[in-house]
């Protein structure tokens, strides 16, 4: 693994680098060893109105907005192969600071962030409006224009890839952007704004600023200089960001919490299935708000798949998030693995039968857990009702098709669900009647930037990826010509 060395953070601002203007820091900790490994900048709302002044000035000068979108789509390509040359770099930075292991880092992390920006980038060519036809003497045609300053603000779990699923579409489009990254996990967001500089992106057009949400992320959604705000994060905080843009009429796009439903029907293949759904609720520690947390068997199955798991997930390989063969690392930090606990004890108070798991692991002074399997839960218990947002299944039998769905669809959550299947027809019917934002069948997290996600009822609105999140950082300008 590539060892780097962790400087202070600074405020990148304008393409400059800069202290906080009160002087604050806050400590990074590495959450595999419960140890600082540096300090960044922490913003206050002076900082974040230079921050937007920075970018406002940028997108009025038009050295953005103004160009063709062809060569955006150029200085876009080239920072996607920077996030390729720099990819040890980068993976090392996000398995330090999240603890992910170094080896989804490598293959998930930094491949789909560079994805992401070369997706745009090719999107960015071929931004246009359209002709329409009407009976007016008249030519009638629409534009696609920027929207102006973004704020992006992005959560703990995936910083990299969340960053740029916001920002390279926002850039793609003409915008610029505020990126405030999660007080926790700055690390990767600091150093692709320097890569975002070398790859050819003019000073102001993204700046980031790090800091706590309730002081940094509270002025930059309040700031009357913000023209849209694009969240991920929870739901609690993703309605009072939805309610201060609703009070000043800005868009928005919020990528909320989940609590996805993994259906297995009888006549799943198990041997894949299983695979599937360990992948499922382990991935990234269970800090995926895609995650697979909540498992419906077809009774005729539900023995021998709460047998098979029993067996195969005590198996998964737990430990320093810095050798290859890890496959689960350490929760974030603290107060997320102290989360996870009080569900685990209210399942226990609640008479749940703790299939493998259940317990912290005592691991160099890091926030690990197992991963944990939980059968014997009534459905409307707060285990399976709410988002734990850790390595934590739990298992439900069903006795027919349309249980499965009702059981799915029983939560306030709509982000993704999952069905395993050999029955084709059942497939498309089930996927059809789930509420969820996205639906894979017979695997989990299959997602690349061509494929639209984003959720429903309390997962929030809007989509990222696909045309469809192009879509969202534009605005639609009509224009008609008389030809009399």
């Amino acid at each position: 693994m590539t060892t780097i060395e962790i400087e202070p953070g600074q405020l990148f601002i304008g393409g400059q680098w800069r202290e906080a203007a009160d002087g604050a820091r806050t400590d990074v900790v590495d959450p595999s060893r419960g140890v600082v490994v540096t300090t960044v900048a922490e913003a206050g709302a002076a900082d974040v109105d230079a921050a937007v002044r920075a970018a406002r000035e940028a997108f009025d000068s038009g050295k953005w907005s103004g160009m063709s979108g062809r060569e955006r789509g150029r200085i876009l390509h080239r920072v996607a192969q920077l996030i390729r040359e720099n990819a040890d770099e980068l993976a090392a930075l996000e398995s330090l600071d999240v603890g992910k292991p170094i080896s989804l880092c490598q293959a998930v992390d930094v491949t789909n962030a560079a994805n992401d920006y070369e997706h745009f980038a090719a999107l960015a060519y071929s931004l246009d409006g359209a002709v329409r036809d009407t009976p007016m003497n008249a030519l009638a045609y629409t534009r696609r224009e920027p929207l102006g300053v973004v704020a992006a603000i992005t959560p703990f779990n995936f910083p990299l890839i969340l960053a740029g699923s916001k920002i390279a579409p926002a850039l793609a489009a003409g915008n610029t952007v505020v990126h405030k990254p999660a007080d926790e996990t700055p690390l990767s967001a600091l150093y692709m704004a320097g890569l975002l500089q070398k790859a050819g992106v003019p000073d102001g057009v993204v700046n980031v600023v790090t800091g706590a949400g309730p002081v940094a992320g509270e002025a930059l959604l309040r700031h009357s200089g913000i023209d849209k705000i694009a969240f991920t994060g929870s739901t609690a905080v993703g309605r009072h960001a939805a309610g201060i843009a609703g009070e000043n009429l800005k868009p928005v796009t919020m990528e909320l919490g989940g609590n996805a439903a993994h259906i297995v029907f009888e006549d799943a293949d198990l041997e894949k299935a299983v695979g599937s759904v360990i992948k499922g609720f382990v991935f990234n520690t269970g800090q995926f708000c895609m995650g697979g947390p909540r498992l419906l068997v077809s009774r005729p199955v539900y023995s021998t798949l709460l047998g098979i798991l029993a067996e195969a997930v005590p198996g998964v390989p737990v430990g320093d998030p810095r050798q290859p063969e890890t496959v689960v690392g350490p929760m974030a930090g603290e107060k997320h693995l102290k989360k996870v606990e009080e569900y685990v004890e209210l399942a226990r108070k609640e008479g749940a039968r703790i299939v493998c798991g259940g317990e912290r692991l005592d691991l160099d002074g890091g926030y690990y857990y197992q991963p944990t399997v939980i059968a014997d839960l009534p459905n409307d218990s707060r285990v399976i009702q709410e988002e734990i947002f850790g390595p934590v299944l739990t298992v439900q039998p069903f006795d027919s098709e349309e249980e499965a769905v009702l059981l799915a669809n029983s939560t306030p959550y709509g982000l993704a669900s999952g069905v395993q299947t050999t029955n084709l027809a059942r497939a498309h019917r089930v996927a059809e009647r789930l509420q969820a934002g996205i639906v894979w069948i017979n695997d989990w997290a299959m997602l690349d930037p061509a494929v639209p996600f984003g959720g429903v009822k309390d997962s929030g609105y809007g989509r990222e990826y696909g045309t469809e999140a192009l879509a969202a950082y534009t605005r639609v300008k009509s224009v008609v010509v008389s030809l009399d």
